[in-house]
């Protein structure tokens, strides 16, 4: 009996996306048990009959796009967050006993 092997796979292909992104997508990935390429590569099978959609292919479309959302929404908050506020130079004060601008280990141990 001859057994039936699956073709080898030996190609690769290479994006660039954020690290967000990605930690978002892996952490996905493991939620489901399953493996970032074999997540890619069902998501792949499902757009080679043109124009066709699965309902998996759709959900993983919806997920992208909010994936994609939540990027730009932290993106645009992120500015607003490193502003400085007195209370925040107050306490750095407090803790920078020698008024150097630098916290050395001493300075934060001593909090």
């Amino acid at each position: 009996m001859a057994l039936h092997k699956s073709p080898k796979k030996s190609e690769t292909i290479e994006i660039r996306l954020s690290h967000e992104a990605k930690a978002a997508f892996m952490a996905r990935c493991r939620s489901e048990a399953r493996t970032a390429s074999d997540v890619l590569r069902q998501f792949i099978e499902g757009q080679e009959g043109a124009g066709t959609s699965t309902p998996r292919a759709a959900h993983w479309r919806l997920v992208l796009a909010g994936l994609a959302g939540v990027m730009l929404g932290a993106g645009a908050a992120v500015p607003s967050l490193a502003r400085d506020t007195g209370t925040s130079r107050a306490a750095f004060s407090q803790l920078d006993r020698n008024h150097d601008g630098l916290l050395d280990y001493e300075e934060f141990r001593a909090r």
